[in-house]
């Protein structure tokens, strides 16, 4: 299971500059002018794990793999994008197929990069993308309850039962709320919003875009987003695309150095990582070897034969059994084998429920 984020946000807040930083490439044409993104650029990035590195250090590992993450840039949005005005329509598309949001919103002041309303207020902005979100939601809302209408005079069963959650979205929707924070859905139809593709339904992740003065400790505009942030129980960072631009090109010395100097214990890109994982209830799982040591991806509540499928179908299609050791014991034992004989290491069957570093060889048989 990968982690698909969509950047968004208005044009020149930050967004390409950002993307450029985080996939270490110029794949995204950062330039001070609306629409510079015109098609989606689509990067992966590795995700930092310390663990990792101890992990391939115990078992000689030649190869060390880190699990990644993709993140799409996604052109600037303008008010009336749910109408098609400027890429409207190709946004809102672009984002239909991400599984989370990362909205990015300018925090810092800088009279060289105009801003489309002249002004630097990150709430504002949060709230125009948000709104044309929701006009888009509650446009496919209404598209998709005259569906349901015709077909539950027919007596259709699953579509009366349908008909009840899409109301409940299309009111909600039409008082302003965003799908995801609609308080009427019941427990299975919040399960159910995925399934949908709305717009709103997603969960979002801010991201404050400071320069690098306030990167350490945010400022008076990142306040107001976090306050925002915790009001709607979703996530935020602050980041400075800035300096993440100036040390792509520094080596892990250097770039360690540039940061200390900062006063930044790690880069911005950490930071979304995590945050991004916290979003989506993600974790990670092992395999090591003298061939590799490799970090895979999950979702938290996933099991065994889940897991195994991750690295490969038939894993999971003949999967017997799941020879299991947690990261501390591998750690503390110095490898597979001192587990082994410590006893640490675990027989684990297909309800086993993977828990976050796990170090798994799965035997199976097809």
């Amino acid at each position: 299971m990968g982690f698909n984020c969509g950047i968004v946000g208005l044009p020149n807040v930050g967004k390409s500059t950002l993307f450029n930083a985080l996939t270490e490439s110029a794949a995204a044409d950062a330039a001070n002018y609306p629409f510079c993104t015109i098609e989606p650029n689509t990067g992966r990035v590795a995700v930092p794990d310390p663990r990792l590195d101890k992990l391939a250090s115990i078992a000689k590992s030649a190869q060390i793999l880190p699990t990644q993450l993709e993140f799409v840039d996604i052109a600037g949005l303008v008010r009336g994008a749910s109408k098609g005005e400027g890429l409207g329509n190709q946004f809102l598309a672009n984002i239909r197929e991400v599984d989370a949001i990362a909205h990015v919103l300018r925090c810092f002041e800088d009279s060289n990069i105009t801003h489309v309303d002249d002004s630097i207020d990150p709430i504002r902005d949060a709230e125009t993308v948000e709104t044309e979100l929701m006009l888009a939601d509650l446009d496919s809302v209404e598209r998709r309850l005259a569906n349901l209408v015709k077909k539950a005079r027919g007596q259709d069963k699953d579509a009366k039962a349908m008909m009840a959650t899409m109301e409940k979205l299309r009111d909600g929707l039409a008082e302003g709320l965003p799908a995801r924070a609609i308080p009427t859905l019941d427990e299975d139809e919040r399960k159910s919003l995925p399934s949908l593709q709305l717009l709103t339904g997603k969960p979002v992740l801010y991201v404050c875009n400071v320069s690098e003065d306030d990167a350490i400790s945010g400022n008076s505009l990142t306040q107001k987003v976090a306050e925002k942030a915790a009001a709607e129980g979703a996530d935020m960072v602050v980041v400075s695309a800035a300096i993440e631009s100036e040390i792509i090109a520094l080596n892990p010395d250097e770039k360690k150095e540039f940061l200390n100097d900062l006063g930044l214990e790690e880069a911005g890109l950490a930071r979304m990582i995590y945050a991004g994982y916290r979003l989506l209830n993600l974790i990670t799982f092992f395999t090591v070897g003298p061939k590799e040591a490799r970090a895979w991806t999950v979702a938290n509540d996933a099991k065994a034969p889940e897991a195994a499928g991750v690295i490969h179908t038939d894993f999971q299609r003949g999967f017997i059994r799941a020879e299991t050791i947690s990261y501390e014991d591998y750690i503390a034992n110095q490898g597979e084998a001192g587990a082994k004989d410590a006893g640490k290491l675990r027989i684990e069957g297909a309800d086993y429920m993977v828990k976050d570093g796990d170090v798994f060889h799965f035997r199976f048989n097809v």
